[in-house]
């Protein structure tokens, strides 16, 4: 996550906010407290999700990009309560909001207060666009479960890289379900892309310079 807001933003312009918050075991689910301060430990992360303020071609915005190394980047409270806290942000600075997405869905570990964040991140995105200020999500691979169905989804324009994994189950838990033989590759960024589900697919070279261009046009005129 660090190394992609580096590849994004404008250099010395990144200032990461709400860092040090860490999630508590509101289940007490067994073992849950000291995996997290593992995973804190081997990633030198706080959770899967790192949030801030930063400048792309001089555009300034909010970024929260998620980190599959923690948790499999799975949204529990820690990584919905800094998505809400970021739009709220870029609302009172009026700026535009980026998240990049890659994840295994809803943290399990956290219950209903997991899933409880697809409700307030979509909450907190739709004051944004009251706002009328863009949101644009980065889809990432893999981008699947509860965040798929949740804000990554929704962006005013949604963007991903090649040959990334977007869906909600995965492929074999929905043949098993549906009980259907599915279109081969039914779940990349090309077959969403053909299919309307995003917007564009962007090499990872080239994703600053389209941000930048993206920002540039959709925020709103001074």
């Amino acid at each position: 996550s660090r190394e992609r807001i580096e590849l994004l933003a404008d250099a010395g312009t990144f200032e990461e906010t709400e860092a040090g918050l860490v999630s508590a075991n509101p289940l007490g689910f067994n073992g849950y407290e000291a995996k997290t301060a593992g995973l804190r430990e081997k990633t030198g992360l706080d959770d899967a999700l790192i949030s801030g303020r930063l400048s792309i071609d001089g555009q300034k915005a909010m970024i929260a990009v998620m980190d599959f190394k923690f948790f499999a980047g799975s949204m529990g409270s820690v990584v919905g309560e800094k998505i809400t806290r970021a739009i709220e942000t870029a609302i009172k600075e009026k700026r535009g909001v980026i998240i990049v997405s890659a994840s295994s869905g809803a943290r399990m570990q956290e219950g209903m207060l997991s899933l409880m964040q697809m409700a307030k991140t979509c909450g907190a995105l739709a004051r944004l666009s009251e706002a009328k200020l863009p949101y644009i999500s980065v889809l990432t691979h893999p981008t699947t479960g509860g965040v798929t169905a949740s804000f990554a989804t929704i962006g005013d324009i949604n963007l991903a890289e090649p040959k990334c994994m977007i869906g909600f189950a995965g492929p074999r838990v929905v043949k098993e379900t549906t009980h259907q033989n599915l279109p081969p590759g039914f779940q990349t960024a090309e077959f969403m892309l053909e299919h309307g589900l995003i917007d564009a697919i962007v090499q990872r070279k080239d994703l600053r310079a389209k941000l930048g261009r993206l920002l540039a046009f959709m925020m709103p005129q001074k």
